[in-house]
């Protein structure tokens, strides 16, 4: 028995894709193939809804092997490590050296400091590294960048004193104008003409990256994956033409770059992102000539969107940077920021930090995830998302270039209105619920408040007021909206109190009732459910001794045109009265002079803001 080698299996023979299509459609009944399993993406892409060998064995990504050019499975071979990082916001030297030190014994092995451009000086220096040891854990330092240089002498002269190996200072001095540009609309393309004496300053140190492309910004202001992917390319590729054209050798050049990339809440289209970014700058890198192969790599830092972060029912956060975090440890990068689930909405606590922490250790130490390299290699349906975005971004990149590259596009405002109708559509998709928030625009938690909560600001901290010269990206969160809208709601003093009068056939009157209930409390409103009536009156009655505001009718179509007049006009003004549904009879209702309406269709956000009028909010 143990020298049997036969297969398992082999006595059935494999269905061909053909009979695979031919038993779906005789399941789907004379239903559209296409219109009910393919799934269509915000990037344009048709996701079938199976895969098979013969799929992938057009594509080139399952020979690559990981370590080896053109890097889509990953820079190393074996093992899939990354830098835990957390970020800190330097105001104080002594206070973030302190936090520092802190963290540092409780699993982070990368500090990202941000330094105000005015706090810039070798004393300041001295202070917030005390007692780290930058030959060990990864550093990076972010400033304004009319300060980067005189950053960057301070911190070489304090490695040298020190005595650091040179080669084992890994990290980043961020240099990144354009991003200024974009986000604030400052016209910093003049300070572009530091980048190649930056690079200079820095070239004995190997591991020490100074140019950044911080696409996190595009993503953290709605973005589509394919549109992050596809400009910070363009991005990237800007600053390597420049870099090179002032004289600055392409090995030199490309190794002096470092992507900062945000990851946003779709899955599995983001691990192929990176496997496709990481291909695509292989390619764009050879084209310059490099001397080896290892400058194509391309490092990334990875940070969890605010995006989609919300303010109410702020710990779903955790849900939405947990799976973010998992695609980009699996997807291999070099660095991973969690951004705490509170974030949104205040400076984020000892609690919250911790938490995002453990949220990276935790797919270290138990669920081992930096022991496999590349684990989805050969999947199907990623290996198929990865050549597909980079097909569609690879046609974004050559396109930016054929209008005359990225800082070009950027002047022209071209990248900034394609992302900013991007969070226009976005938000539009929210409104209707076409793009779900959980516990905002879907299943809110009904008794939640804000308690003195309300949504950050975003600020500078470079500690300069700019006045815009070009076009820039707006920074809504998605979730903006309906915060907002309830927050009017709480602050107006008064909760209105929405009543659901069900009648009639039970399972309809549950289903609109539970579909009502979770429309109206988007806006706060207090719900009052109930397992049914006998009669209207007798609904009418008690939804009025509740103190209702609102009063919905949950029934079938067919019994609104028995129950709902009667209940409108037995109601006579005393509640705002709805219908929960779009039922045939809407015509009649509204002649009877209904006017109110919930149902799939409906802009959720308009018409909230339409209810709260009506009620005096």
């Amino acid at each position: 028995m143990s020298n049997n080698k036969e297969r398992l299996f082999t006595e059935f023979a494999a269905p061909t894709t053909q009979e695979w299509l031919d038993k779906i459609q005789a399941d789907l009944k004379g239903a559209d193939f296409n219109k009910k399993l393919v799934w269509r993406t915000n990037e344009g892409l048709k996701v079938q809804p199976f895969y098979r060998r013969e799929d992938v064995l057009k594509l080139k990504t399952p020979d690559a092997l990981p370590g080896e050019f053109p890097f889509v499975r990953g820079n190393k071979k074996d093992n899939n490590e990354w830098y835990v990082r957390q970020n800190i916001v330097a105001e104080d030297a002594a206070e973030a050296n302190a936090k520092a030190l802190d963290i540092l014994g409780k699993g982070v092995d990368s500090l990202g400091f941000r330094i105000p451009g005015d706090k810039v000086s070798a004393g300041f220096i001295e202070t917030l590294l005390k007692d780290i040891r930058c030959d060990i854990v990864e550093v990076s330092f972010r400033t304004c960048p009319c300060h980067v240089l005189e950053l960057t002498d301070i911190l070489t002269a304090y490695f040298e004193k020190q005595g650091y190996d040179k080669e084992k200072i890994v990290g980043g001095i961020g240099f990144d104008p354009i991003e200024k540009m974009l986000m604030k609309g400052k016209d910093t393309s003049k300070m572009l003409a530091n980048a190649p004496v930056l690079v200079e300053k820095l070239k004995d140190y190997p591991n020490l990256r100074c140019i950044m492309v911080h696409s996190e910004a595009l993503n953290n202001s709605g973005a589509y994956i394919v549109q992050e992917l596809g400009y910070a390319l363009a991005w990237g590729n800007e600053y390597l033409h420049q870099l090179v054209e002032a004289g600055v050798d392409a090995d030199l050049a490309a190794r002096s770059i470092k992507f900062y990339m945000g990851v946003s809440e779709n899955y599995f289209m983001e691990i192929a992102k990176f496997r496709a970014a990481r291909l695509l700058w292989a390619e764009i890198v050879k084209q310059y000539e490099p001397k080896c192969e290892c400058s194509c790599k391309m490092i990334v830092n990875a940070q969890t969107t605010t995006y989609n972060q919300t303010m109410f029912d702020s710990y779903v956060n955790l849900l939405r940077t947990q799976t973010e975090t998992m695609s980009a440890a699996l997807a291999g990068v070099h660095s991973i920021v969690v951004t705490p689930f509170d974030a949104v909405y205040e400076q984020p606590t000892d609690f919250s930090e911790r938490i995002a922490r453990n949220q990276q250790l935790l797919l270290k130490e138990e669920s081992h995830f930096d022991k496999v390299v590349d684990p989805s290699a050969g999947s199907y349906y990623i290996e198929e998302l990865t050549h597909s975005l980079a097909d569609v971004a690879w046609k974004l990149f050559l396109k930016i270039e054929e209008e005359g590259g990225f800082l070009a596009a950027v002047k022209a405002g071209t990248v900034q209105d394609d992302i900013n109708a991007t969070n226009d559509k976005r938000h539009a998709d929210a409104a209707k619920r076409k793009e779900f928030i959980l516990g905002t625009n879907q299943f809110p938690n009904f008794t939640e408040t804000s308690d003195g909560k309300a949504p950050k600001a975003c600020a500078c901290s470079c500690g300069h007021n700019h006045e815009a010269t070009i076009k820039a990206i707006s920074t809504t969160r998605l979730a903006a909206d309906f915060e907002q809208l309830r927050i009017s709601t709480e602050n107006s003093g008064k909760t209105p109190v929405a009543f659901m009068l069900t009648i009639g056939n039970l399972a309809w009157r549950q289903a609109r009732a539970q579909f009502s209930s979770n429309f109206l409390a988007c806006a706060g409103y207090k719900i009052i459910d109930n397992l049914g009536f006998e009669t209207v009156e007798e609904g009418v009655d008690a939804a009025l001794a509740a103190g209702a505001d609102i009063v919905v009718l949950c029934s079938s179509d067919d019994e609104y045109a028995t129950y709902a007049v009667p209940a409108f006009r037995y109601l006579d003004g005393r509640a705002m009265f709805i219908v929960a549904g779009a039922p045939a009879c809407m015509e009649e209702l509204k002649a009877a002079g209904i006017e109110n309406f919930v149902h799939v269709k409906c802009n959720v956000l308009e018409t909230l803001k339409e209810y709260n009028a009506k009620l005096g909010i």
